[in-house]
C-alpha cells in the first residue's frame, strides 16, 4: 500500500490526478506579496503543488482570490464567552483556520485542569487550536485567583503537542526584578526553544531593553505609534490588536512599512460573540486595515505567514507544496468577504463550521470548570464608610484598557460615601468567588454612564472574581446573588428586578449554548445596560478589565484598590 507521501509526490509531479484541484483562481503568494494565476492541487490535507493540474475533483473558482487560511496569533477564547467548539463554529465561516490562544482566563479559575479541558474540547475540530502555556496565574500577588500555575506546571503543559510556547508575560516587574518563579518560567521556555509572548503596556527605555533581554519576543499592548516603533526597533514582534474593547489598529498602522511588516501581526486578543457573528473575526480587521490604507496583500501576510513564522508552525500560513490545505476564497482584496473555506483540504459547506455538541460527560471529568462560583453572601456588604472627602477613583476610557487615576470629592450621606450618577460616579466592587474568603474590594468608577441599577459579571481579568458596578448597595447585592444562583455569567438588575442575564456555565467564563443564542442574550444584556444609562458600547468587556492590575493606572481587585504604577495596594481615601 503506497504511503501518503508517495501518493502526494506522484500527484505533485502530475503523474496521478490530485485529490482536489482548485482551478481558475488567483492565489495570494504570501512569500512575495503578489497575486498569481495557478491551479492549487490538494492531496489529502496537504497542498501537493501549485501550477497546472488535474484532479479527481475539480472546482472552478471563477476567478476568485484564494488566500491561505487566516491565523489568529493572540486571543483568549474564553473572552468570546463561547466554548472552544462553539468558537470554532463562529470563526470558521470568516476564514479563520488556525488559532493560537492563551487560556489564562480558565487557568485562573481552574488551573491545569482548566487548560486540559480546553485542549480536550479543541481536539478534532476543523479549525486548528494551539495553546500558549499561561505564564501569570495569578497575574500578580495583588489578588486572589482560583488557582496558581508554577514553573513545574508550565513545563508539564509545554510538553503537550498542542502547547507551543509561553503566553504573555504580564508580570514585567517580576521580570525586571528577577522574581525567582518568573525567571524559572522564562528559563523553561528557553530550554524548550519555544516563543515567549510579552505584555508590557507603556514599558520603554532601559527597562524595555531588560525585559526583551530576558527572552520576551512580542507585545500586543502598544497604544501609541512611538511605543510600537520602539518595541519593533528593539527586536519585538508587534501584535496590532483590534478587539471588542481595545482597538489599537488606527493608532499603530502608521508604524507598519514595507520593510518591517514581516514583524507585524493582526490579532484580536478579546472579542465578544455578537461582534464575531455580526461583523466577523480576522476578516473584519483585514477590511478595516485596508480601508485605512494598508496594502491588502501585506495585511493578509500579517494574518498568515507572519503568524506561522513567529510561532514556528512549519507548513502553515502559505499556499505552497507541503503546506496544510487551509484555504479561503473571496472576490475583492479591498473588501474581503469570505465565500468558501477549506480546512485541511476539506470544504466547509457554505463556509460554515460543523455543529458539535459538548462531549458527553465533560462536566464530570472537569468539576473545577463547571462548578466555579463559591461565595458566601451572609456578610456581603457594599457600604463604604467615608474616611475623608476625596477618594481615588478609576476613570475608564472608551476603547482603552488603560484607566486614569483621578482624585474626586465624594458624595457622603449619613457618613457613607455613595454613588453620584449625576457626576457619572458609581460604586465598584470586586468580590472573591473561588474560595469563599469573603474578600471584597470596594471603590468608585467614573465614565460608564450608569444612572440606575447594577451590573455584574464573573468575567474579570485575570482572576475572574465577580466585578460589580452599581448606583445602590441593594441592587449591587441583588445582582451578585443573581450571578451566584445562575452559576456564573453576567446580569443587569434595577430595583430588585433582573432586567437581563446570561449564564456562563463553563468556569463562569464560557457558555455551552449555541453562538446564535449566546449572541442574542448578550445583545439583550447590552440593551438592558443601555436602558440603565450606560454610555459605552460594551460595559461588560470594560468592566472585565477594571480588575486587571497589570495595565495602568488604577484598578480594583478583591484585596482593594491597586496603583499599577507603584504595583501595590493603595488606600481608597487620599
Amino acid at each position: 500500500m503506497e504511503s501518503q507521501r508517495f501518493k502526494r509526490n506522484e500527484q505533485a509531479r502530475g503523474l496521478k490526478p490530485a485529490d482536489l484541484v482548485l482551478k481558475n483562481c488567483r492565489l495570494v503568494d504570501v512569500f512575495c506579496g503578489r497575486l498569481m494565476e495557478a491551479d492549487i492541487a490538494v492531496s489529502g490535507d496537504t497542498i501537493a503543488g501549485v501550477g497546472e493540474y488535474s484532479g479527481e475533483v475539480e472546482i472552478d473558482c471563477g476567478g476568485s482570490i484564494v488566500s491561505p487560511g487566516f491565523m489568529e496569533g493572540h486571543i483568549h477564547i474564553e473572552s468570546s464567552m463561547l466554548s472552544p467548539r462553539q468558537f470554532v463554529d463562529t470563526v470558521l465561516p470568516h476564514g479563520t483556520t488556525t488559532v493560537i490562544c492563551d487560556p489564562h482566563e480558565i487557568a485562573n479559575v481552574a488551573g491545569v485542569q482548566g487548560v486540559k479541558y480546553l485542549l480536550e474540547e479543541s481536539e478534532g475540530l476543523a479549525c486548528s487550536i494551539f495553546v500558549m502555556a499561561p505564564s501569570c496565574v495569578p497575574a500578580t500577588h495583588l489578588e486572589n485567583s482560583g488557582a496558581a500555575l508554577y514553573s513545574r506546571d508550565l513545563v508539564e503543559l509545554m510538553r503537550l503537542p498542542q502547547v507551543i510556547g509561553l503566553a504573555e508575560m504580564m508580570n514585567f516587574p517580576g521580570v525586571l526584578f528577577q522574581d525567582e518563579e518568573v525567571v524559572a518560567k522564562l528559563d523553561a521556555a528557553s530550554k524548550l526553544g519555544v516563543p515567549v509572548d510579552g505584555h508590557a503596556p507603556g514599558l520603554g527605555g532601559k527597562d524595555l531593553q531588560a525585559y526583551i533581554g530576558n527572552g520576551v519576543m512580542s507585545d500586543h499592548e502598544c497604544s501609541t505609534a512611538a511605543e510600537a516603533q520602539e518595541k519593533l526597533s528593539s527586536g519585538m514582534y508587534l501584535f496590532i490588536r483590534e478587539g471588542s474593547t481595545a482597538r489599537n489598529l488606527t493608532a499603530l498602522l502608521p508604524v507598519v512599512t514595507e520593510k518591517n511588516s514581516h514583524r507585524c501581526l493582526l490579532v484580536t486578543d478579546d472579542c465578544h460573540p455578537d461582534e464575531l457573528l455580526n461583523e466577523g473575526h480576522l476578516d473584519r480587521i483585514l477590511r478595516k486595515a485596508v480601508r485605512q490604507g494598508l496594502d491588502p496583500l501585506t495585511a493578509i501576510q500579517m494574518v498568515t505567514i507572519n503568524v506561522a513564522s513567529y510561532f514556528g508552525l512549519a507548513g502553515r500560513g502559505a499556499i505552497a507544496p507541503g503546506y496544510r490545505a487551509d484555504l479561503v476564497l473571496f472576490d475583492d482584496l479591498k473588501d474581503i468577504r469570505v465565500k468558501k473555506v477549506f480546512a485541511g483540504g476539506r470544504e466547509l459547506a457554505s463556509g460554515a463550521g460543523e455543529k458539535s455538541a459538548i462531549s458527553d460527560g465533560v462536566a464530570g471529568r472537569y468539576p473545577e470548570v463547571f462548578d466555579s462560583v463559591n461565595v458566601k453572601t451572609e456578610d456581603l456588604s457594599f457600604a463604604i464608610p467615608a474616611q475623608g472627602r476625596v477618594a481615588r477613583v478609576i476613570r475608564v476610557k472608551k476603547d482603552e484598557l488603560i484607566t486614569d487615576a483621578v482624585e474626586l470629592e465624594m458624595t457622603v450621606v449619613d457618613g457613607m460615601a455613595v454613588a453620584d450618577p449625576g457626576r457619572d460616579i458609581v460604586k465598584l466592587a470586586v468580590v472573591e468567588r473561588h474560595h469563599a474568603t469573603g474578600n471584597a474590594g470596594l471603590g468608585f468608577v467614573q465614565g460608564l454612564g450608569l444612572q440606575r441599577g447594577a451590573l455584574a459579571s464573573t468575567v474579570g481579568h485575570d482572576s475572574h472574581n465577580i466585578t460589580v458596578v452599581g448606583t445602590s448597595d441593594s441592587d449591587m447585592e441583588f445582582v451578585v446573588k443573581t450571578i451566584i444562583e445562575q452559576g456564573g455569567g453576567l446580569a443587569a438588575v434595577c430595583d430588585g428586578e433582573v432586567r437581563a442575564s446570561l449564564v456562563l456555565d463553563v468556569a463562569g467564563l464560557m457558555s455551552t449554548a449555541t453562538p446564535e443564542l449566546l449572541a442574542e442574550n448578550f445583545s439583550r444584556l447590552l440593551g438592558a445596560a443601555s436602558d440603565l444609562g450606560v454610555g459605552v458600547d460594551d460595559p461588560y468587556m470594560l468592566m472585565s478589565f477594571m480588575a486587571l492590575p497589570v495595565i495602568p493606572h488604577l484598578k480594583m481587585t478583591d484585596l482593594g484598590l491597586v496603583d499599577v504604577d507603584r504595583f501595590s495596594l493603595v488606600d481608597l481615601w487620599v
